[in-house]
């Protein structure tokens, strides 16, 4: 009977040890988002916990996806950190290239802007994360500041959130060159202004036709789409996408690559039912194969002399609207008015080069 007892013991420590040794190879998820759809915004960045270890690092929790468009707005040379995480069983779907994916209540779009290159040591510093939030009755705006010490980032409210605010920065460029700028935090009728389409607030940049294209991922390099199919993010979405390309791969036509850019810093304003549907301009990607839509030989509405009465004049950069509002700081007549404070020189050059490389005559 002792010796039964003893056997039945050893059986069951062995079993024990065999179950903590499986236990151990098994990828046990230790953090998990904190969202409550009634309760958000939270006041502190953090609360969410769409990142693990020092938030500063951004990096991800589980689930909470990386995406990069194919091209990027220009935010006054910001750096851009962006996320997708949705609650459990629910996807996007899709509805055409050049329009938002269909996303579900629940969806919140993460996007952080910082520099590397912080005068006069070169550091890192967040300034700034903007969340867009899918509630049941839309879209809403969440924008946290960061403090000095890059340990939180607090929600903006009052009179920051509703007139907009501003961050003396120096930094330098990619080519050396040290700038000093004074970055605008926007207000809520900024991001409004941007994000407006059929007068409700919709995202800009998470269309098939800019995600159609490869990310390197902490597991490797994957389609971002698929990636979202993968994650049970997205339903599914067709082969033929015709799609953006990054406007900086000098290997692409300078057609294309400007027509990108286009898009993704111009079109959100410059289409039907947007903040500039009044212009004759419509900067879509989708839209700007017919160079009438691209401003070419278009009058102006606001003409800036007698040299300047096209928005794009073939041939010459010099008498082309477009390319002086590029080129603009001055409120009244850069373009885009808002998201930037300075000249893109990288944008006026791919403007001004492709605007040389036509030879059409107006009538």
């Amino acid at each position: 009977m002792r010796k039964n007892y003893f056997l039945s013991l050893i059986f069951l420590l062995m079993l024990f040890s065999c179950k903590d040794e499986k236990m151990e190879g098994v990828e046990v998820e230790s953090s998990f988002v904190n969202f409550e759809i009634n309760a958000v915004p939270y006041a502190k960045l953090s609360t969410y916990a769409f990142f693990t270890g020092e938030l500063k690092n951004l990096t991800p929790s589980s689930k909470v996806i990386p995406y990069e468009p194919a091209s990027s707005l220009f935010t006054d040379y910001a750096l851009k950190k962006r996320f997708i995480w949705m609650p459990q069983g629910v996807k996007a779907t899709y509805d055409a290239d050049d329009k938002t994916l269909n996303f579900p209540v629940g969806t919140v779009l993460i996007k952080s802007f910082y520099y590397n290159t912080v005068q006069p040591n070169n550091t890192t510093k967040i300034l700034e994360t903007r969340l867009m939030i899918r509630k049941s009755t839309g879209w809403i705006f969440a924008e946290y500041m960061w403090n000095d010490e890059q340990t939180e980032a607090n929600l903006v409210t009052g009179t920051d959130f509703t007139s907009g605010s501003s961050k003396n920065l120096t930094f330098k460029k990619e080519n050396n060159e040290v700038m000093n700028i004074d970055y605008r935090i926007p207000s809520e009728s900024e991001c409004y202004a941007c994000h407006k389409l059929d007068n409700k607030p919709v995202p800009i940049g998470v269309k098939p036709q800019n995600l159609n294209t490869t990310y390197n991922y902490e597991g490797g390099v994957k389609n971002q789409l698929q990636k979202l199919v993968n994650e049970g993010y997205l339903l599914s979405y067709p082969s033929n996408i015709v799609s953006t390309v990054n406007y900086k791969d000098t290997s692409k036509p300078v057609d294309i690559r400007l027509r990108s850019y286009l898009d993704i810093n111009c079109a959100h304003c410059h289409q039907q039912n947007a903040r500039c549907d009044y212009r004759a301009i419509r900067l879509s990607f989708s839209q700007t194969t017919n160079l009438t839509n691209m401003g070419v030989c278009v009058l102006a509405d606001e003409p800036q002399g007698p040299s300047l009465e096209k928005i794009i004049t073939p041939g010459n950069h010099n008498k082309s609207v477009m390319s002086f509002r590029l080129n603009s700081v001055d409120e009244s007549n850069r373009m885009p008015l808002l998201g930037r404070t300075i000249v893109h020189d990288e944008g006026v050059e791919l403007l001004k080069q492709w605007i040389n490389s036509l030879n059409q005559n107006c009538p």
